[in-house]
């Protein structure tokens, strides 16, 4: 499932391109999961609030107030650099100011159905192209696709309600997910991730320093080692920094 934003000024426009999305789901079973804004300021409000939510930007140029470009350019300067915009507008003239905060497609407007279809499926091609670079939880509410850069580590949790309760912790926050550890672990040793304990898998990136049977994250988090796997964990740790200067 791609997570798009509309952001348009015209409720009319939010509508018509929220209805391009669900024909193009229907007619090639790629999953979108929609929000509508009404103006760039509601839209930086929400990524100050809720954070880096969307894989896509479907943003109109010309808007009252906070422009698409403005806006976007705020976004990026959030370090959200990973979220793919797609500008659309009436005026050609604004495509050199729109390469500044690296746009995926610029469209203009009036919007021809078959066009936003194509870029759109490139768009959702590019994405899927960079999964390798991304893992799929799922909490209660949500599924959610984590950078694997951005994860820190993976905790086992215990709990009398939920069975196999994970904790996917980051700089940002930590999402509870269900799943078995060692899976995770076989999934994620090409990519840097290391299984130290049972109940703990860490993001080498993120290492800090060992301290005797401890690892120190980067945020001063103190993990247990487990004792049989002092030995490997150091080791491995080695390995991992002689690839990364090599």
């Amino acid at each position: 499932m791609f997570n798009v934003a509309i952001c348009d000024d015209e409720e009319k426009q939010r509508e018509f391109v929220k209805a391009m999305l669900i024909s193009l789901s229907l007619k090639t079973n790629i999953d979108f999961q929609v929000a509508l804004f009404a103006s760039g300021e509601e839209l930086i409000s929400h990524y100050k609030t809720a954070g880096d939510t969307f894989h896509i930007l479907i943003m109109d140029v010309e808007m009252n107030g906070m422009n698409g470009i403005q806006a976007a350019k705020e976004i990026r300067t959030m370090k959200f650099l990973d979220v793919q915009i797609m500008f659309l507008t009436s005026y050609p003239e604004y495509m050199v100011e729109s390469f500044d905060v690296v746009t995926f497609q610029y469209l203009i407007k009036p919007i021809q159905t078959h066009i936003f279809e194509e870029k759109m499926i490139k768009l959702c091609q590019y994405l899927r192209s960079m999964d390798k670079k991304f893992v799929l939880i799922k909490s209660a509410y949500e599924e959610l696709l984590l950078k694997y850069d951005d994860i820190l580590w993976i905790e086992v949790m215990k709990s009398l309600t939920i069975k196999n309760k994970l904790n996917f912790v980051t700089n940002e926050s930590t999402h509870e997910s269900k799943g078995i550890i060692s899976n995770y672990a076989d999934a994620l040793k090409d990519h840097g991730f290391l299984q130290i304990h049972r109940s703990i898998i860490i993001n080498l990136l993120h290492v800090q320093k060992f301290s005797g049977s401890q690892v120190v994250m980067l945020n001063g988090a103190e993990l247990p080692i487990g004792r049989s796997k002092v030995k490997e964990v150091k080791d491995a740790y080695t390995k991992y920094m002689i690839m990364r200067i090599q």
